[in-house]
């Protein structure tokens, strides 16, 4: 399938390594010229030559990070700078440390307030002009299958991801007159550094081994295994897509169908 995305232009948080990093080599191998960022200049220049040695989308990147008071004013330069305007865009952050909802300290809510939610939400205002005036755009946004169920010593997670489903919503009825998508991607237990970190604090915190841990996980997963990073980065470029064109305000979740409700 022709995915319509050849030389669109696609910034990807988040992208040094993870969900952020394949979504952004997806795109590029379906022809999108791409703007990685992250924190890690080294790791995101690697990422960009890798990408752009196999001959497909280009790829550049730019430093940024969600917990710098910069952070929309260097992206907004960025995409200017490399690209001069963007089609897609592609939110997507990290994960907040785990943890039950006693250890939710009022600073700790406000730190991931602003990083996982209010810099998504003001990035996305600023870029939407651009994309209003050409008539064309689409927001993906990445966020955890805790938003369907919550997930066990995940409470910040769990509180943060959901105020981003209400946003999204609201924004795919506002924008799709112009043209403009806005859905949700849910990852559950996909195979990232994130997962492994998961994994190991559910190990300390229960006395268990990480192969009990990840045995019974996978046990509940109805795919009987974790899910694989270009799986999900698949979905990912098929949501931003020009066939996707009619898929909007919608979530969806990639988790092998751990979730269990309708």
């Amino acid at each position: 399938m022709d995915l319509g995305i050849k030389g669109k232009r696609a910034l990807v948080l988040a992208s040094s390594k993870g969900l952020g990093h394949g979504i952004a080599v997806a795109l590029a191998r379906e022809g999108a010229n791409v703007l990685l960022c992250g924190r890690s200049g080294e790791i995101l220049e690697a990422n960009c030559a890798a990408i752009n040695a196999e001959g497909h989308g280009r790829a550049d990147w730019i430093w940024a990070d969600l917990t710098d008071e910069n952070f929309i004013a260097t992206v907004g330069r960025g995409v200017a700078d490399k690209f001069g305007g963007l089609d897609i865009l592609v939110n997507n952050s990290g994960g907040p440390t785990p943890g039950t909802t006693e250890d939710m300290t009022e600073e700790k809510l406000e730190t991931y307030f602003i990083s996982m939610v209010a810099r998504i939400i003001s990035l996305t205002n600023s870029l939407l002009p651009g994309m209003k005036k050409q008539g064309w755009g689409r927001i993906l946004t990445v966020a955890s299958s805790g938003i369907i169920e919550p997930i066990t010593n995940l409470a910040l997670s769990n509180t943060m991801r959901p105020a981003l489903a209400g946003w999204s919503k609201t924004l795919a009825s506002e924008v799709a007159s112009h043209g403009i998508t806005a859905n949700m991607l849910l990852p559950g237990s996909i195979a990232t550094a994130r997962l492994n970190d998961i994994d190991t604090a559910n190990a300390k915190r229960t006395g268990r081994s990480m192969d009990d841990i990840r045995a019974e996980r996978q046990a509940r997963i109805p795919a009987g295994r974790y899910g694989r990073v270009d799986e999900f980065a698949a979905t990912a470029a098929f949501l931003c897509s020009e066939p996707a064109s009619y898929i909007t305000g919608a979530m969806i979740r990639c988790d092998g169908g751990a979730a269990r409700s309708v």
